[in-house]
């Protein structure tokens, strides 16, 4: 009978203790947004302003600080794996994020300018970044790829030249000491 195969999961995500998951997707399925009363109505206006610029966004505030800023990011990726979009946990000091559609080197550029001590400050912050024109990597790298073959190339094109030139200017010399 054949060895069963044995698959490697990946660790368990870690969700701060005493928040249910379940209810963070309920309430954001709803207003997208899940957080105290008094900071839901500046919050709705930053997941509207995303919302605008064609980012599906939610937004979760955590009361307290988690034992590691890993835990945001687990907790915005159980929500976005069930809500799809793009999600901000922010807690009193840390930040987690989560996209399916948005990288994670511009995630973490909107994360950088989260750390402000007031969340709709933050969340305004991290929808300014996503919304702002990036950086076009893409093209900057093709672009470089482009001039390093076109030296390449020359460079190729000159060494085939040098190498001919070398190779008949014996020849040449030959024949003309021959000549005499």
């Amino acid at each position: 009978m054949p060895e069963p195969i044995h698959a490697v999961s990946p660790l368990a995500t870690d969700i701060p203790a005493g928040l249910d998951v379940d209810s963070i997707v309920a309430t954001v399925r709803e207003s997208g947004v899940s957080a105290p009363a008094d900071e839901e109505a500046g919050l709705s206006s930053a997941v509207a302003r995303a919302e605008d610029h064609g980012i599906d966004l939610s937004i979760v505030i955590v009361p307290n600080e988690p034992r590691h800023d890993s835990q945001l990011r687990d907790l915005a990726t159980a929500v976005g794996a069930r809500e799809g979009g793009t999600v901000l946990v922010l807690s009193p000091g840390q930040v987690g994020t989560f996209s399916d559609s948005i990288s994670r080197v511009t995630l973490e550029a909107g994360q950088d300018r989260t750390y402000t001590g007031n969340h709709i400050v933050a969340a305004d912050n991290f929808v300014n970044t996503l919304v702002e024109d990036q950086t076009p990597w893409g093209l900057f790298t093709g672009g470089l790829v482009v001039v390093v073959a076109v030296v390449a190339t020359l460079t190729a094109v000159v060494k085939a030249r040098r190498f001919r030139a070398r190779a008949t200017a014996p020849e040449s010399a030959n024949l003309d000491s021959s000549e005499n």
